[in-house]
């Protein structure tokens, strides 16, 4: 029967016919794309990378295929939202249907999907919903972000109001987490003129800020236990013991785009300025002097088990050329150099397979708060979407940085 997810045999896997229309989107879209094996590395601006690293996975999955397939997931949000900020900055029709594509597949034409309700990682991919509303006017998308929506009024929180991460980390807040809603409801307010969304997030970051900022560095550890019930808890402060590279970057990704979306006017625009002005200050003396990137446990590079990890430098690069375009950076030179020599380092990671496909390397698989040993021994993978995502998406900021032209969420 056909569902939000497709047609299924009775074993669960995708019927005959599901397969050969998968293949057909595919080759759609393969068909729209050239790849560029010779991808000059000097010469190749920021856009071309992050055209180079889209047009690679459209080629090798359909919108569907995407892992984790068929679900709706941050893992393809992140990477569909960033192909959409590449459709904004080129217009090139194949970055604005592709991500369609992916929706479509899930929410069906009465705004019906599969999501799991108990957690804020399932409400980032309903920030593709916003642009396929505005671009397109068909009502679906508009009653799937609604969908969304409604769990900020059913997730648990903390006795202060802060959202569980997911119902299985009780008590908990995580870094990731605030981007991972709060920029959905940041749009969501923009477009459908719900105000008293704006507060609830500036409510989840000041939490986040008072209890997990380390003085000491400026940097934010991962999550903070409330309950103090997880064996990583300090049992003073309730945080885990380390600086984990992604959660910072999802903190920084989000406090740049909140600035993007929020109203030229309101009076929290100072307080989240300075925020991400200090927080991109707080990354520089942690980035690697020879390569120009970032350790997977950001403050601990001189340890011979940790490592150089590419997501958390792509969304450091993108937290530091947001703090430029805000206006909030400290040392605007300095930061655009250090964005610079990042880039630089991290484009040099990038390789090519025998097909001539982009291949990105490095990337944390996904993880959960721990301590020191839980971190550096993280399988690494390549072509995780959510750090091809990070990648793209510094991409355009980097192009932004140096060109002006300016894309945004949503």
């Amino acid at each position: 029967m056909d569902n939000a997810h497709g047609r299924c045999s009775p074993e669960g896997e995708p019927d005959e016919r599901e397969k050969d229309e998968r293949n057909e989107t595919k080759g759609v879209f393969t068909a729209m794309t050239t790849m560029n094996p010779a991808l000059n590395r000097i010469e190749a601006k920021p856009l071309d990378w992050a055209r180079t690293a889209c047009d690679a996975l459209i080629t090798t999955f359909a919108p569907t295929e995407l892992p984790p397939a068929g679900r709706w997931h941050y893992h393809q949000g992140v990477f569909l939202e960033s192909m959409l900020r590449v459709w904004k900055m080129t217009g090139e029709e194949k970055y604005l249907l592709y991500p369609k594509a992916y929706v479509d597949a899930l929410v069906d034409e009465h705004g019906n999907l599969l999501f799991h309700r108990d957690e804020l990682d399932s409400i980032m991919a309903g920030m593709l919903l916003f642009p396929l509303e505005r671009q397109f006017g068909e009502p679906h998308y508009r009653i799937a972000a609604e969908k969304l929506r409604q769990l900020f009024r059913t997730l648990n929180r903390t006795s202060e109001g802060g959202f569980w991460h997911k119902d299985k980390y009780p008590y908990q807040m995580w870094l990731d987490g605030l981007y991972m809603g709060g920029v959905f409801a940041l749009l969501y307010a923009e477009r459908y003129r719900e105000p008293e969304l704006i507060d609830l997030v500036l409510q989840q970051w000041r939490l986040m800020r008072t209890h997990m900022t380390d003085e000491a560095t400026g940097l934010l550890y991962h999550a903070w236990d409330e309950a103090r019930r997880m064996p990583w808890a300090d049992p003073v402060t309730g945080c885990s013991p380390e600086f984990w590279g992604r959660s910072l970057g999802w903190y920084g990704m989000a406090l740049g785009d909140f600035l993007d979306v929020l109203p030229a006017g309101h009076p929290a625009r100072e307080e989240l300025g300075a925020e991400l002005g200090r927080f991109a200050q707080a990354l520089l003396p942690f980035q690697d002097a020879a390569t120009g990137l970032w350790y997977q446990v950001v403050d601990k590079g001189g340890r011979t088990d940790n490592w150089l990890e590419t997501s958390c430098t792509s969304l450091f690069l993108y937290t530091l050329a947001k703090a430029v375009k805000h206006g909030v950076a400290p040392d605007p030179d300095g930061f655009r150099q250090a964005a610079e020599k990042g880039f630089a380092g991290l484009s040099a990671r990038m390789a090519f397979d025998a097909d001539g496909r982009f291949v990105m390397p490095g990337i944390c698989i996904g993880t959960s708060a721990g301590d020191y040993e839980n971190y550096v021994t993280r399988p690494v993978s390549e072509n995780d979407l959510h750090g091809v995502g990070a990648f793209v998406l510094a991409c355009v900021e980097m192009e932004s940085l140096r060109d002006g032209r300016d894309v945004a969420a949503g």
